[in-house]
């Protein structure tokens, strides 16, 4: 689950990270009201206007502005609540539609006393699978470019990963803060924010956290300016305060409504539609369909439990995919009966008039044979598979086909 960068900053406080503050507003009146409060607490009659969307690179976008007075924040405000922002990030890239910016954060300047002396860097936390330990990635060169530091210059990135275990050592944070070149109180305040931000990490259950920039200054003081904060979906339970941030306008609208239907879906770019049972026989079938020669449209689970209403809404789902050619259901009847899901699939046929692209069947496991039994019998034109190589070959042959 992502969060907004006013939601991931309001996380980082209560673990006394030092972040820019700001104010949420949907409307420009609020945005008014926001910038008051912010510039009679700096003493300065500088903001910015930061739009509220789930994506990176909104500055360079157009979705975010430093303001100098309030006629300048009323039109500003104005300008970005209700565009269309696209970025790298959002659907489609800069050729795509973009996202609906239906919040602001105003926030406060940050780059004071003395723009000379602030400095920026860049931070982030996340899990390095490889090596099964969490990592803290970090840069001189912080600011809109990382991604070109990383690729052009990537001796200026360093890597410091952390026992499990162990946790962050103090010896590791000094090191981090010796590598960005500080020193004095700049470096006891890297110290500090690097060994709060990693405690933030840990105990929200975090994915990923990305600090661009993290600045240094005119005091000397290290401020989380950005906050990109990803949630573990998976750790939620632990967290209801943290669930009730899930902003739903800024997902798939589809993925939201799986979800609420007890349904694991993810959007792919292919042409083969799946549905599977557990995640690990879902990976393997999406890496088959790949090998043969096909490309997965999506990732969808039906859980251990599916029944044929959730089966149904499944099959709902994935042909509302208008790339979808044909559709693969691998079924491994350990939990879920075969039956039951067969018997989905009767029922989606009957109820939605035809499934109108070729759909192949693998079921496997307890009662798979009555699960054969009933598509048999029930007239459904429907391809059998008993391995799952055969499935994968047998969407080669359709692809071919259907060209």
């Amino acid at each position: 689950m992502n969060l907004h960068e006013y939601q991931a900053k309001q996380i980082l406080k209560q673990f006394g990270v030092t972040i820019q503050d700001g104010i949420i507003a949907t409307t420009v009146e609020e945005a008014e009201q926001a910038y008051d409060q912010i510039t009679s607490k700096t003493n300065s009659s500088f903001a910015l206007v930061k739009a509220q969307i789930h994506a990176g690179g909104r500055g360079k976008g157009g979705g975010i502005k430093l303001v100098k007075d309030k006629d300048q924040l009323k039109a500003t405000a104005n300008e970005i609540l209700g565009m269309w922002l696209k970025t790298p990030q959002t659907p489609g890239g800069l050729n795509g539609k973009g996202k609906l910016v239906r919040k602001v954060l105003i926030a406060e300047d940050a780059y004071v006393p003395e723009f000379d002396k602030c400095k920026e860097f860049y931070v982030s936390i996340l899990l390095d699978r490889d090596r099964q330990q969490n990592v803290i990635i970090y840069s001189t060169e912080g600011g809109m470019d990382i991604e070109e530091v990383a690729e052009n210059t990537p001796e200026k990135v360093f890597k410091e990963h952390i026992h499990p275990t162990l946790g962050l050592l103090p010896f590791q944070a000094r090191q981090i803060a010796f590598n960005l070149g500080l020193s004095g109180t700049a470096f006891k305040e890297m110290v500090r924010f690097i060994t709060r931000l990693y405690n933030a990490y840990v105990k929200s259950d975090a994915s990923l956290i990305e600090i661009n920039p993290t600045l240094i200054n005119g005091n000397g003081n290290v401020v989380a300016v950005d906050c990109k904060m990803r949630m573990d979906d998976n750790a939620l339970f632990r967290h209801p305060e943290i669930a009730d941030m899930r902003d739903e306008t800024e997902e798939d609208p589809t993925e939201v409504e799986a979800r609420k239907n007890g349904l694991n879906y993810v959007k792919l770019e292919g042409n083969v539609g799946c549905m599977v049972n557990g995640a690990g026989l879902a990976m393997a079938t999406m890496d088959l369909i790949q090998l043969y020669g096909g490309s997965p449209a999506n990732f969808l689970d039906v859980g251990g439990t599916a029944d044929a209403e959730r089966v149904q809404k499944a099959f709902e789902i994935i042909l509302r995919d208008p790339d979808v050619k044909l559709i693969l259901v691998n079924i491994f009847g350990g939990i879920v009966r075969c039956d039951r899901v067969a018997q989905g699939i009767i029922d989606a046929y009957n109820n939605m008039g035809k499934i109108p692209v070729p759909l192949i069947v693998r079921l496997q496991g307890t009662n798979a044979e009555l699960a054969k039994d009933l598509i048999e019998n029930s007239g459904l034109d429907v391809l059998f598979a008993i391995e799952l190589k055969d499935a994968a070959e047998l969407v080669a042959k359709v692809l071919e086909e259907v060209k």
